[in-house]
């Protein structure tokens, strides 16, 4: 197929061109770029992106899709095509699924059905340990063979130092990187929320930072020692910032990344015993938030990820002490991020376009993320001045479960096209 995305703002953040132009897409691939197309090929397709930004393809790290065995939540297909509506090209899928993804033959089932049917590019990451128990390495170079970017304990953390120092090493040695979800399970004590003024207000039982910043020093530290590239998930305190900037400072291979509720709410947007207020880590204090912020406009964040983690409605219907942990995020990132970041002189639009895409391309070693001549055409459009209420019904996900129903935004995915094709289009 032959397109031509007309007129738009290309921002390509790995040589930082940012020109209003044309972009041509044809076979997959892009062929030129330019504030004029010197190409004479008749187009199949013509998106006019006056307007709006042009992206690489927005590459999200973190995503639950709930396949195999958790179906009625997410699957494959929902998953991706929600993705692809919210302007995502690529996603990775955490393993804590039932059964877990611990072998080749589960990592395969999943490419499998991405490749046939998912109109994004649908990533499997595998997990550190035998069934997530925590008490056995599971096949990671046999997973590693089977196409895995990375390898996650994600839902948890791995509390045996030398298993997971030995998985570290492993991973260390295949280059691939270890994406860390930080938690000292012996400290959470049935918490909710996070513990501070507002968790006493609500009778909750709350999690404290040390939670994860005990874990987050943990990890850098063998991080530093077993030569392996760690990436933190959705970093939620002041003193995970902190400790991935001393990191970098010491030339350490460790990367962070921050999720849009992290940046967007705290602990006091949260009035009532509401579930879908109730995400792991919680959403901590004006501090915390504010740490965040800093070190994703400072650049020692790296990456926006939404961690999203979708729920029954019946499931999140239950109080916070009993209802499930997540949010959905793949539809609201990108208006979160334009109205609370961008639109605010937080984060320039290239910045963006670096979290979402280009960074998150660099942390699994990926081709993608760049808008270059001879590159996989992944693009998306994203018009910056959409205004517009966030509505659950409109979702493709499964999971309607988010804060931010009703909440008025900044900032849509138009257009998302991943290998050359229209995957998505608004209207």
């Amino acid at each position: 197929m032959k397109i031509i995305v007309r007129g738009g703002r290309i921002l390509n953040p790995s040589d930082k061109t940012d020109i209003i132009g044309d972009l041509y897409i044809e076979d997959g691939v892009i062929k030129e770029i330019g504030e004029t197309l010197k190409t004479k090929e008749t187009p199949d397709k013509v998106i006019n992106a006056k307007g709006c930004y042009v992206m690489p393809g927005l590459i999200d790290l973190h995503v639950h899709l709930r396949d195999p065995g958790l179906t009625y939540k997410e699957d494959v297909v929902t998953g991706a095509k929600a993705g692809a509506k919210g302007g995502f090209t690529t996603i990775l899928a955490m393993p804590n699924t039932k059964p877990v993804i611990d072998s080749p033959d589960r990592v395969e089932y999943v490419h499998n059905k991405a490749k046939t049917l998912a109109p994004i590019h649908v990533l499997q990451l595998g997990a550190v340990t035998k069934q997530q128990k925590g008490e056995e390495l599971a096949d990671i170079e046999g997973m590693i063979q089977a196409g895995i970017p990375a390898i996650s304990e994600d839902g948890k953390s791995v509390m045996n130092v030398k298993l997971y120092k030995e998985a570290m090493e492993i991973a260390a040695r295949h280059d691939i990187p270890v994406f860390a979800h930080c938690e000292d399970q012996n400290m959470v004590n049935g918490g909710c929320v996070n513990e501070d003024a507002k968790s006493r207000e609500l009778g909750l039982p709350g999690i404290s930072n040390a939670v994860e910043d005990v874990i987050a020093a943990r990890d850098i530290v063998l991080a530093k020692e077993t030569g392996a590239r760690l990436h933190l998930c959705h970093c939620s305190t002041k003193d995970s910032v902190r400790m991935i900037q001393l990191a970098k400072e010491e030339k350490l291979p460790v990367t962070g990344e921050v999720c849009p509720h992290h940046f967007t709410l705290t602990s006091e947007d949260i009035l009532e015993d509401d579930a879908n207020y109730k995400m792991n880590p919680p959403l901590r204090t004006k501090e915390d938030r504010d740490a965040l912020i800093q070190g994703l406009k400072e650049d020692i964040i790296d990456v926006i990820s939404t961690d999203h983690a979708p729920h029954s409605r019946e499931e999140k219907q239950q109080s916070m002490k009993t209802a499930p942990f997540g949010i959905v995020g793949l539809e609201t990132a990108v208006a979160l991020t334009m109205t609370e970041l961008v639109h605010t002189g937080v984060l320039t639009p290239m910045q963006m376009a670096e979290k979402m895409s280009y960074n998150p391309a660099k942390v699994i070693h990926s081709d993608r993320g760049r808008l270059e001549v001879g590159s996989p055409a992944d693009v998306t459009i994203i018009d910056p001045d959409a205004e517009y209420t966030i509505d659950t019904r409109t979702f493709l996900s499964k999971g309607k479960n988010t804060p931010f129903n009703g909440r008025k935004v900044k900032g849509q995915v138009v257009a998302t096209i991943c290998d050359g094709n229209v995957v998505y289009q608004k209207d």
